[in-house]
């Protein structure tokens, strides 16, 4: 695919970059390479790949639920400026 340098400067506001013209020369001919090795891993049987959705196996590293004791809900709210029976009171924020 042959890249024009409408492109790039395409590829640029995209990207939010602002090229100097001899800049966007160099884009042109890196983004052909870049395009031209894409062609080549096409060519590539890939049938017998199962896909992955990481390049290193992953585990959930989350620890399960348990059900705990919380703290004391007057003695997190009584250093509050303001507050009502169950929450800190704040104002507000949005219309």
């Amino acid at each position: 695919m042959k890249i024009t340098t409408e492109m790039v400067d395409y590829i640029s506001v995209l990207s939010r970059l602002k090229l100097p013209e001899e800049e966007k020369e160099r884009m042109t001919g890196e983004l052909e390479n870049i395009l031209a090795y894409m062609d080549v891993l096409n060519t590539l049987d890939t049938s017998q790949v199962e896909p992955m959705s990481h390049v290193f196996p992953i585990r959930n590293v989350v620890r399960e639920d348990e059900v705990a004791p919380s703290f004391d809900r007057e003695q997190l709210l009584k250093n509050a400026p303001q507050r009502d029976q169950e929450a800190f009171l704040v104002p507000k924020a949005v219309e």
